[in-house]
């Protein structure tokens, strides 16, 4: 099957917190990250997800803010530090390219945000994904 979402991120189950309708994953990178999702319970039993499933974390590109300064006093679960490769800017929207440790990003922000952040080449940034916007699916 192919996917219009951008950013398929490979990892393993760390962790799995099931509640009465929801349930947070743990996920470590490939690169070493740890990201959270909050999925919903019968989606985590369905998937039959357990500490070592091997799994790709899914987030659309328009899922994704970046931040330029430290992020502090954020609800925001998922911080992964990188750096801006690539910039296409359109007059609405510009898609941003990130490297993050052993992964590549794409995110859609608006081209006035990437103007205000002053979004260049070798700009350091953090993606910020809430773990309602990351979606899971084993390999």
């Amino acid at each position: 099957m192919s996917l219009s979402i951008r950013n398929q991120l490979p990892g393993t189950v760390t962790s799995v917190t099931p509640g009465g309708a929801m349930a947070t994953v743990g996920i470590r990178l490939s690169g070493g990250q740890d990201v959270t999702a909050a999925i919903t319970r019968e989606a985590a039993d369905d998937l039959a997800l357990a500490t070592g499933t091997p799994v790709h974390a899914l987030v659309k590109s328009t899922e994704i803010s970046l931040a330029t300064g430290r992020v502090e006093g954020l609800s925001i679960r998922n911080r992964l530090p990188g750096t801006v490769t690539a910039l296409s800017t359109g007059a609405a929207m510009t898609s941003v390219h990130v490297t993050v440790e052993g992964a590549e990003l794409t995110a859609a922000i608006t081209t006035e945000a990437a103007d205000d952040l002053g979004l260049t080449v070798g700009t350091p940034v953090v993606a910020l994904v809430k773990s309602t916007e990351v979606s899971l699916a084993t390999v």
